[in-house]
């Protein structure tokens, strides 16, 4: 399945990007509020992903690591939401350029291996 001639995966990460993008505008959340929701977009997007793709393991890191520091960021330390939502933009969009090579979609109906 693609959409728009590309792999469905590379929409739902950036996505996952543009909607961090959006809580950098400071749409009225807390500092928690928008890392729980950073992180959460991540996550759920990113779990999409990875059952859309095989192996799961490539797209599985890159939503783990993504997931991961925006929760750091969020609440490890004291940062703006912008910075959360830079950090797991930028985390995004690096390990997606790294890891896009070694996976493809997933056929409909098959098996996870």
């Amino acid at each position: 399945m693609k959409i728009f001639g590309r792999d469905p995966v590379l929409f739902l990460n950036s996505l996952s990007g543009i909607l961090g993008l959006v809580v950098t505008f400071n749409v009225g959340l807390t500092e928690n509020q928008a890392g729980w929701l950073v992180a959460g977009m991540s996550a759920v997007l990113g779990a999409i992903a990875a059952a859309m793709t095989r192996p799961i393991a490539v797209q599985a890191f890159t939503t783990l690591v993504a997931t991961v520091a925006s929760a750091v960021a969020a609440f490890g330390y004291d940062v703006a939401p912008t910075t959360t939502a830079a950090i797991n933009g930028l985390v995004l969009a690096v390990i997606m350029f790294i890891t896009r090579g070694q996976v493809s979609p997933a056929k409909p109906g098959a098996p996870a291996a």
